[in-house]
C-alpha cells in the first residue's frame, strides 16, 4: 500500500489518533495491556506498535528506540498515517536534588541539546509542550498521589559523557555545562523530548512528555537492578489519563 510506512511498517487505519512513545520496545506490551482490546500491529527494527481502544477511540503505543534520530522517524511516519497526539513515556536522569528516584517529571519545554532538530529549524526555535497535555498530566499525577514535577528537560545525544563527566579527565570540560543546567533550573536529562516537541510544533500536532526518574545528581551509573524493580505503570497511567481528558477530535 502507498501509505505503508517504511520503518514502523504501519499504514493508515493501523493506529489511533493518539500514541504513547516509549523508547524501549520491551515496554510496549505492558502499556498495551492498559488499553481495551490491544493487538500487535507491527514490529520492525526498534519500532514495536500496538493499537487498542480507550473509551471507544483507537489509541496506540510505538517504541522509538534510543535518541532523537529514531524518534524523529517514528513521529514523522506515525503522523503521516493519522496520529496527531504524541506523549513520550520514558526514563530520565535528574539534575536537581529535589527531583528524586521514582518521581515523575512532566516536561513543559526542552533544551535542544541534540543533533536532530537543527536539521529542521534553527536552535532559536523553542521546544515547548502542548499546554493542555501538560495540565492534564499534572492533574492526573497529583490525583493519583504521585510525586510529580513540572519543568524543563534537557535532551542530548551523549548519555555516558554526562555520567562520567566527574571521573574521567577527558570529560571534565563538560562539567561547567552540566552545572549551568543545574543553575538554570533544568529538571532532568533525556534523549528524545526536544525532538517530539519541536516536530509536533512544526507539524501542528500535540506533543507531551512524562518521565520517571532513574538516576539522581552525583550518581555515575545506572543500577540495572534498582531500575528493573521500579514500576513504570504509574507513568503510563498518567499519560493515558491525560489522553482521556482531550476532546474526542483532538
Amino acid at each position: 500500500m502507498a501509505d505503508l510506512q517504511y520503518h514502523i511498517r504501519c499504514k493508515r487505519g493501523d493506529v489511533g489518533g493518539a500514541a504513547l512513545l516509549p523508547g524501549d520496545p520491551g515496554r510496549c506490551e505492558a502499556i498495551a495491556r492498559l488499553f481495551e482490546r490491544p493487538r500487535l500491529v507491527a514490529s520492525n527494527r526498534e519500532y514495536t506498535t500496538y493499537t487498542g481502544e480507550l473509551d471507544g477511540r483507537a489509541i496506540s503505543v510505538c517504541s522509538t528506540g534510543i535518541g532523537s534520530p529514531s524518534t524523529a522517524i517514528a513521529l514523522e511516519e506515525l503522523s503521516a498515517i493519522g496520529v496527531s497526539t504524541f506523549i513520550r513515556v520514558g526514563t530520565t536522569g535528574s539534575i536537581q536534588k529535589e527531583v528524586r528516584f521514582g518521581d515523575l517529571v512532566v516536561a513543559t519545554g526542552a533544551v535542544r541539546d541534540e543533533g536532530t532538530t537543527p536539521a529542521y529549524v534553527p536552535l532559536a526555535y523553542p521546544a515547548v509542550a502542548d499546554h493542555e497535555l501538560v495540565h492534564a498530566m499534572l492533574a492526573a499525577g497529583r490525583k493519583a498521589g504521585r510525586r510529580v514535577h513540572a519543568g524543563i528537560v534537557r535532551s542530548h545525544d551523549a548519555l555516558y559523557a554526562d555520567l562520567h563527566a566527574s571521573e574521567q579527565p577527558r570529560y571534565r570540560e563538560l562539567e561547567p555545562a552540566f552545572e549551568m543546567w543545574h543553575r538554570s533550573r533544568v529538571a532532568c536529562n533525556d534523549m528524545e523530548t526536544s525532538t517530539i516537541f519541536t516536530l509536533c510544533a512544526l507539524r501542528g500536532l500535540r506533543g507531551g512528555s512524562i518521565l520517571t526518574v532513574v538516576n539522581e545528581p552525583g550518581e555515575t551509573g545506572i543500577d540495572p537492578k534498582r531500575v528493573g524493580a521500579l514500576d513504570l505503570t504509574p507513568m503510563f497511567e498518567v499519560a493515558i489519563a491525560a489522553i482521556r481528558q482531550l476532546q474526542p477530535d483532538a
